[in-house]
């Protein structure tokens, strides 16, 4: 027998080394999940959309990591308190006023951040806007003004911010939504939004993972922050809020915003590609991946059952004026508790 041959009945000689490369890889893997992890101890991070609700709530979260957080919002008195809610637990902050559908300002912006605080090293695109009611009442002006906010803003400022994120190697979140891969009715404008934004996110994670620059993109489900209240709703507005805003607060259909906010700033230390949070959107995305056309059907059994067209029409009211019996209630008392907690309420 040749040396090295195989005996009748013994297994492979391959196995043993595809273990030991099995092995390797696992190690290689190991340690690079490592070097990508980040600490954010005396770093600057960048948030839009800060003043309120899941942005505020991160921004906390990267404060308690030892951060200094720049803060981004269109609400001046907004944005003041939740300055002097992030100073109150001892959190550096900027706070500046910006409208992220402005390009200009937005780039002046930046530039000011990197000027008195020399950064940004982590950017999170929060900002966004959401309006609620069926297709019949949503005008061309909605979805533009979606995009503008929820697609362009973080467009604007990632682009303004990657000199800086190449430089320092840093990391870009990119809140997105469950409604990014699951077109939700009486959500079209931010359902198409949040789509134009998931492959804005995917494709920048491909381009600059060259520079070191680690992107992550985020798609919750409802989360309990609190937002309904300024929400803008359409048709049957208080009919609207009633569905939005119970759903938004109940437990096992919403989750926990303070949660989902230590798991936003953990991926991004990590590095992760992305997360969807909450059982709900990790089932409504995989129903979506695996039978896209029963998904569509069944989407269209909930469309039927949501609120008419009728109502107030084309025209908007907030969620904080689309009061009833049912919401504020017992049923809503989850999501009113995060709207005082999160900023939300005025």
């Amino acid at each position: 027998m040749e040396r090295g041959a195989s005996e009748p009945g013994s297994r492979p000689s391959v196995l043993p080394v595809a273990a030991a490369a099995l092995g390797l890889a696992t190690v290689a893997g190991a340690v690079a999940r490592r070097r990508r992890a980040g600490d954010f101890r005396g770093r600057t991070v960048l948030v839009t959309g800060g003043s309120r609700g899941l942005g505020l709530l991160l921004a906390r979260e990267f404060g308690r990591r030892g951060a200094r957080v720049a803060i981004f919002g269109r609400d001046p008195a907004a944005l003041a308190r939740a300055r002097r809610d992030l100073e109150r637990r001892g959190i550096v902050t900027l706070a500046v006023p910006c409208d992220v559908g402005d390009r200009g300002a937005v780039e002046r912006l930046v530039d000011e951040v990197g000027r008195r605080l020399g950064g940004p090293d982590v950017l999170v695109n929060n900002a966004g806007i959401i309006t609620v009611g069926p297709l019949e009442t949503m005008t061309r002006e909605d979805f533009e003004e979606a995009l503008r906010i929820n697609f362009w803003g973080a467009v604007h400022a990632t682009l303004a911010a990657l000199p800086w994120l190449r430089r320092r190697r840093g990391r870009i979140v990119n809140i997105a939504s469950i409604g990014a891969k699951v077109g939700v009715p009486h959500l079209v404008p931010y359902s198409a939004s949040k789509f134009a934004l998931l492959g804005f996110s995917a494709g920048l994670r491909a381009e600059l993972a060259r520079d070191g620059v680690l992107v992550t993109t985020v798609c919750p489900g409802l989360m309990r922050t609190g937002s309904p209240r300024n929400a803008a709703f359409k048709g049957r507005h208080r009919a609207e809020y009633a569905w939005f805003s119970i759903s938004d607060a109940l437990p096992f259909v919403s989750m926990d915003a303070s949660r989902a906010a230590r798991r936003i700033v953990e991926a991004c230390r990590r590095g992760t590609a992305e997360i969807t949070l909450g059982v709900p959107a990790k089932l409504a995305a995989r129903l979506q991946g695996l039978w896209p056309g029963l998904t569509a059907d069944l989407l269209g059994v909930i469309n039927r059952l949501l609120p008419a067209a009728d109502g107030i029409g084309a025209r908007e009211a907030r969620g904080a004026d689309s009061g009833s019996a049912l919401s504020p209630s017992w049923l809503t008392v989850l999501g009113d508790r995060a709207a005082a907690r999160n900023n939300e309420v005025a």
